[in-house]
């Protein structure tokens, strides 16, 4: 999210109480604002269409239909994301604008098979043995290749810095597809469900097409190399590795409980917990503020003490160097204490609202007896990935993979236990995973902070490693005058 901390800072500025909530309004509309305006566009869809008058197998099948099409659609896109991003920011640093269209052209056909492998199987099953309607099948399809490219643009133009432009895109395409959604029921009598879908698949597509005339705008030009990226591929391996992990983890938990007797199969094809996958859903959005809350603080204060860092090194006194690099390592301490306060403070006021107010709307039983453990779980979880965003910064990718890694192997294996345990402690999996992960972190950065002089230092080579003879061990020849 680089790039936001110059408008925080013009924001904040004058530091009043109106300036505090314009710069949190611009951070949540950096970071989280375009999955908050599709869920309002789903939910709205809902009320205007009377859905929940449908059928309970029809009410069932559309909704596994969007879960099922949002969350593999981010688990595909986010495989090779890190180091896209990594590889587009090198190319614009060095000014090589033509590399950028080539990356998003080869990168996105792999992102495409990365999530057509899976889904083409599925989907055949889906008509074969649950017997839908191949044009609810066609719609599903359509919705789920929009949505892979609209969050594999969206990666770009977050590195292009155009976050208002990218909400801006979203907020229409919504309200597009609503209106859609609308006509197609009401004055073409369309069913219920398929207007919906087709509303969402108008709306996804219009976003993707946005999304790509802005890049092609941003970099007109290309130099065809389409291959070139591999390389960092072969670099930044453990990037590729870390972020699969991570993003495994978030939903390996929801996986293990589709195996469990609160289980659905709709169709037999989809498989889902409404209970478990509720709550999860609440526990998330309980924590979802931490992540501008984090990005705020990166961005205004830790950025800084970075940036003061690295400039002390080109030419520094040693002094210089040492006092910079203390000042940077206790930002972090402080960012991430204040990120634990803050949110703590958010996060239980929303707890009690959503225990008091939920009920009222029949959101009850087990959904509210699996929440609490699984919003303790989101709430480390968001801290946990504070962590590996630092380790990222100094280059830590083998301490991120194993944060993400001890992440997921933990979540995985104790939601397989808590299966059989008292519902209460359902969410357990995600709370040690989470806690795991973050231990793993946290002394991963403390381990950064005893050794960067050497990581800084002496990590590089004066010439870079190749075969053939050995160079002459001769470097130069003094002239001596006579």
């Amino acid at each position: 999210m680089a790039g936001i901390g110059v408008k925080l800072d013009k924001i904040y500025e004058k530091n009043t109480l109106i300036t505090t909530l314009s710069g949190m309004s611009y951070s949540t509309i950096v970071t989280i604002a375009p999955m908050i305006i599709v869920m309002v566009a789903i939910y709205v869809m809902m009320q205007i269409l009377d859905f929940g008058k449908l059928e309970y197998a029809q009410r069932e099948l559309f909704s596994c239909t969007v879960l099922y099409i949002f969350i593999f659609a981010l688990i595909a896109t986010s495989i090779l994301n890190a180091v896209i991003s990594r590889y587009i920011s090198d190319k614009i640093f060095e000014e090589e604008y033509g590399a950028v269209m080539p990356c998003f052209y080869f990168c996105l056909f792999l992102t495409l098979i990365f999530g057509l492998v899976p889904a083409i199987p599925f989907f055949i099953h889906e008509y074969v043995v649950g017997q839908v309607d191949p044009v609810f099948i066609f719609l599903s399809f359509v919705g789920y290749v929009s949505l892979i490219f609209v969050f594999y643009s969206m990666l770009y133009l977050n590195i292009c810095k155009e976050y208002e432009r990218t909400t801006a895109f979203y907020f229409i395409a919504m309200a597009v597809g609503v209106f859609v959604a609308w006509v197609l029921n009401l004055f073409m009598e369309w069913d219920k469900t398929y207007s919906m879908l087709t509303g969402l698949d108008i709306a996804l597509l219009l976003l993707a097409v946005l999304e790509y005339a802005q890049l092609l705008k941003f970099f007109p030009i290309s130099d065809h190399r389409y291959t070139k990226v591999c390389g960092h591929f072969k670099t930044y391996w453990s990037l590729i590795a870390s972020n699969t992990l991570y993003i495994f983890g978030l939903y390996v938990h929801n996986f293990v409980f589709w195996t469990t007797d609160l289980r659905i199969v709709v169709r037999d094809s989809f498989v889902c917990a409404e209970p478990y996958d509720m709550a999860t859903f609440l526990a998330l959005l309980t924590n979802l503020s931490a992540s501008v809350i984090f990005i705020t603080a990166v961005e205004r204060r830790f950025s800084g003490r970075y940036r003061q860092y690295v400039e002390k090194l080109i030419g520094g006194r040693l002094n210089d160097i040492e006092a910079a690099k203390n000042r940077m390592f206790r930002q972090i301490s402080v960012e991430l204490l204040g990120l634990v306060r803050v949110q703590f403070i958010i996060s239980v006021v929303l707890f009690l609202l959503l225990v008091v107010i939920l009920p009222q709307l029949g959101i009850s039983g087990l959904i509210m007896q699996i929440y609490p453990c699984l919003a303790a779980g989101y709430f480390i979880m968001f801290l946990m990935y504070g962590g590996i965003v630092f380790l990222y910064y100094y280059n830590d990718l083998i301490g991120a993979i194993l944060t993400s890694g001890v992440f997921l192997v933990v979540d995985f294996v104790v939601s397989l236990f808590a299966r059989d345990w008292n519902v209460i402690w359902y969410g357990m999996g995600l709370l040690a995973g989470s806690l795991a992960g973050w231990i793993i972190c946290y002394f991963r950065l403390r381990w950064v902070e005893r050794n960067i002089d050497r990581h800084i230092f002496c990590e590089g080579n004066i010439k870079p490693y190749g075969k053939g003879p050995k160079p002459d061990n001769l470097v130069y020849v003094r002239k001596v005058e006579k």
